[in-house]
């Protein structure tokens, strides 16, 4: 699958959403082991519960990074170009001019 090209602002947009998410899972996480300083869940479930939440963290955080990567790679190629063309041309000695 080709790489999806994002603007900064596209990118800003993502990283941030990715935050809030992540964010989100950590509080669940905090949740559930105050949860589990009670009574009210047994010890085996709110493991399960704690190891799921993660797992689908990580398969969202690997699912949306694997695009990012691919995207992200592809542009530091292209831009890559642009960089070492800046450093070929300055390293070009300029031409003496001729004098009349």
């Amino acid at each position: 699958m080709a790489a999806v090209n994002f603007t900064s602002g596209e990118r800003l947009n993502i990283y941030r959403r990715m935050f809030l998410l992540n964010r989100s899972f950590h509080f669940i996480v905090q949740r559930l082991e105050e949860l589990g300083q009670t009574d009210i869940i047994n010890t085996r479930d709110l493991r399960d519960m704690l190891g799921l939440t993660q797992e689908v963290q990580l398969e969202i955080n690997t699912l949306l990074l694997n695009q990012l990567d691919s995207a992200e790679n592809d542009d530091w190629a292209q831009f890559g170009k642009v960089r070492i063309a800046l450093e070929k041309r300055l390293k070009t000695p300029l031409p003496t001019q001729r004098r009349k």
